[in-house]
């Protein structure tokens, strides 16, 4: 038998599906983060990063038609990032900071950074994990960051501060792939 709650999941999840841009042809509508070649439509150049939170898919396309699909987590409801950015500084294990918003939002779980400068360095225990991705628009830091994470089951979910978390080994594969300059188009 059908619940009324298995019913309403089910209905916003195909609401959801339906409501995505016809940005990439024929995903399959089960989430799978790993790593996949795919057809993307022909507007979207070689060389850019498209970001689609809805479907909790990043696409790195590589050549005309064709992007590789890595599964994403992001920001939860009124902290995603949207619009454009370009990736103007990569770096590997990156230092860390909640921003004076995190930490006024959630002061409870940002206790070690009250009241101090303190700046946890990089390393497996870091929230931005083993790579991090730095969003800037017109030379400006947006504070959004494309970055590993230390909660693999966040992905496929939107729970962060308005970053892009991707697992660790999939974050290091296109870290290795994007250079500095790189647009990332997040709709």
């Amino acid at each position: 038998m059908l619940s009324r709650r298995n019913f309403l999941t089910t209905s916003a999840a195909a609401s959801a599906a339906l409501a995505l841009p016809n940005l990439v042809e024929a995903e399959d509508y089960i989430f799978d983060p790993t790593p996949q070649e795919v057809r993307i439509k022909k507007e979207f150049l070689p060389g850019e990063i498209l970001v689609l939170p809805r479907s909790y898919y990043l696409y790195w396309v590589t050549e005309p038609r064709k992007a590789l699909r890595y599964g994403v987590g992001v920001g939860r409801a009124g902290l995603e990032f949207t619009g454009s950015a370009t990736i103007d500084r990569k770096h590997e294990w990156p230092t860390w900071r909640p921003t004076t918003e995190m930490i006024e939002r959630e002061p409870h779980r940002y206790t070690e950074f009250i009241d101090n400068s303190y700046i946890m360095p990089g390393g497996p225990g870091n929230p931005l994990g083993a790579r991090a991705l730095y969003l800037y628009q017109n030379g400006i830091d947006t504070y959004f960051r494309i970055h590993g994470t230390t909660q693999p089951n966040s992905i496929g979910s939107s729970v962060s501060n308005g970053c892009i978390r991707m697992l660790n080994a999939h974050v290091i594969d296109l870290y290795d792939r994007v250079p500095v300059g790189t647009k990332v188009t997040v709709l």
